[in-house]
């Protein structure tokens, strides 16, 4: 069981692990093409959240974003094959910072082609929050492991 479990764990992260790759190999000097298009989904969050909240966002650069993004899904993943809670976390918070900001289907009608696309994408998001969820809560459910301890031998005079 515990090496369907380790598959389980390798096929789920892979979807982070390539993802990661992905960026990696597109990121060049600025960002790449998804810090271009990231900028104008970053501006409107952070416009939603001052409004709301009265709060300001920094400005970020969009490279550095992506990088720590791309850290966070390798180093989450690499993680989280091994059964590492701390794996499991970093991917959580990817997650939960990376779904609004992407798939942002609050800014368009229900008419529109584009809140479905964005909407079905942001769901399958949550799924994979709720993936998460699911591992930490088992994984700090179950008893550790403990080494029997060997009763001390009977020396013989």
């Amino acid at each position: 069981m515990a090496f369907v479990s380790f598959i389980g764990r390798v096929l789920f992260a892979f979807v982070f692990l390539f993802s990661a790759w992905q960026e990696f190999n597109e990121f060049g000097v600025d960002g790449g093409p998804i810090a271009k298009s990231l900028r104008p989904k970053f501006d409107v969050f952070a416009k939603h959240v001052s409004t709301n909240t009265g709060l300001q966002v920094p400005d970020i650069e969009m490279k550095y974003l992506v990088a720590a993004a791309i850290a966070m899904k390798g180093i989450g993943g690499l993680l989280f094959i091994f059964g590492s809670s701390l794996g499991a976390y970093l991917l959580l918070l990817h997650r939960a910072i990376a779904a609004p900001i992407l798939f942002d289907f609050y800014n368009y009608d229900v008419d529109k082609k584009e809140f479905t696309q964005l909407f079905i994408k942001f769901t399958e998001s949550l799924a994979l929050f709720g993936a998460l969820l699911f591992f930490i809560g088992m994984n700090n459910s179950m008893p550790k492991r403990t080494p029997k301890k060997k009763a001390p031998k009977a020396k013989t005079v």
